[in-house]
């Protein structure tokens, strides 16, 4: 062979060897973020969440602060309702620029102190609080099957988590969508899939919320209060190579976790929604320490929508008094314009409105960030 015919041979096989290298990492999920429980603190690869970090002689270190990020892979499969989430600038919907956007915002969250974000594949109301919810939006088919589209969606948010070591809540179900599943065996296949899912990708930075607030309205036993506990043994008994995920469901606003939930799940999810007064925030979190069958494991709110963050006491810091996480949500109100909310949809996933500016703000002074 000829001196170039060398060098062309030698580009050849490294054109080739590059493509291969290319094609892999696409094809294959590196997971460099893992999450880890210790009692009541979280870790993230090997080291406490804020670590040393204490505001106003409170300790933060182990806690995992989040928002309800819900409707990062949202679509609606209805036509008769999709019309109603237009983006303003373009007159119509688009589910991949919906993720593309919330993809883009995390590093600003995350440089402001967020480790942690809900986000369901049933999403939750778009329209921030609905008892009627004719829209379709379920990562799940009828017989419990993974969406394509949706699982695409949700391994770029999850992506995107890993690389900067970000620790999302994964919620599966919501009880305006649950009846999408036609019935209790797809229920429990959508577990299985789910969670074989996350698997088959390596992730090992997400833990995974059953179904957002199991007292309210379910249409499936088993998403229910008294049956709950059965999904989240379900998933956690799905092991690979020894690993499992860590598994909670969480209740409505107030309402203090039942004893099943609580000596099932690997940490205590509670809702702020209701509670006026600070003050009961804190009593909602003895209150949960105190049932039966509780031993040290986080507690977190990851849904409170309750602001004055410009005040000395307000909900968030009531939690983290009491060595509570803390979840801020936050959707558009009456006359607001676009920028506000993180569940009403069309989302403006930026820190962009006074609301939003307050919690981040914060939450960046809280955790040292």
């Amino acid at each position: 062979m000829s001196h170039l015919g060398n060098i062309l041979h030698w580009r050849k096989s490294v054109s080739t060897l590059m493509g291969l290298l290319i094609l892999f990492s696409f094809s294959h999920s590196y997971s460099q973020t893992k999450v880890k429980i210790k009692g009541e603190k979280f870790y993230i690869n090997g080291k406490p969440t804020y670590a040393g970090q204490k505001w106003k002689g409170l300790k933060i270190e182990g806690l995992l602060m989040n928002a309800r990020m819900v409707q990062g892979v949202f679509d609606d499969l209805n036509p008769e309702t999709i019309e109603r989430w237009k983006y303003p600038d373009t007159g119509k919907w688009d589910a991949d620029r919906n993720t593309s956007e919330f993809v883009q915002h995390m590093n600003d969250w995350k440089a402001h102190g967020l480790l942690s974000f809900t986000i369901n594949l049933q999403g939750g109301s778009p329209e921030g609080y609905s008892k009627n919810q004719p829209w379709h939006n379920s990562a799940f088919t009828a017989q419990g099957e993974l969406r394509p589209a949706y699982m695409a969606r949700l391994k770029k948010v999850l992506d995107e988590a890993d690389r900067l070591e970000m620790v999302p809540i994964l919620g599966l179900f919501y009880f305006g969508q649950d009846h999408r599943l036609e019935n209790e065996a797809a229920v429990i296949k959508a577990v299985d899939l789910t969670i074989n899912w996350l698997h088959d990708h390596n992730y090992k930075n997400v833990i995974i919320e059953i179904n957002n607030e199991c007292n309210v309205r379910y249409v499936h036993k088993i998403l229910q209060p008294e049956r709950v506990h059965e999904l989240i043994l379900r998933a956690k008994s799905i092991e690979r190579n020894g690993y499992r995920y860590y598994v909670s469901t969480s209740y409505g606003g107030r309402f203090i976790p039942l004893p099943n939930v609580v000596q099932a799940a690997d940490f205590i999810l509670i809702h702020g929604n209701g509670v006026a007064e600070p003050k009961m925030i804190e009593e909602m979190v003895a209150q949960t320490r105190a049932v039966k069958g509780y031993h040290k494991m986080p507690i977190l709110f990851n849904e409170d929508d309750h602001f004055d963050f410009d005040k000395d006491y307000n909900n968030m810091i009531a939690s983290v008094s009491s060595y509570a996480s803390w979840g801020y949500f936050d959707f558009r109100m009456k006359d607001d314009g676009f920028e506000e909310g993180y569940q009403s949809m069309p989302v403006d996933w930026s820190i962009s409105s006074d609301r939003k500016r307050g919690f981040f703000n914060l939450l960046k002074e809280i955790t040292g960030y």
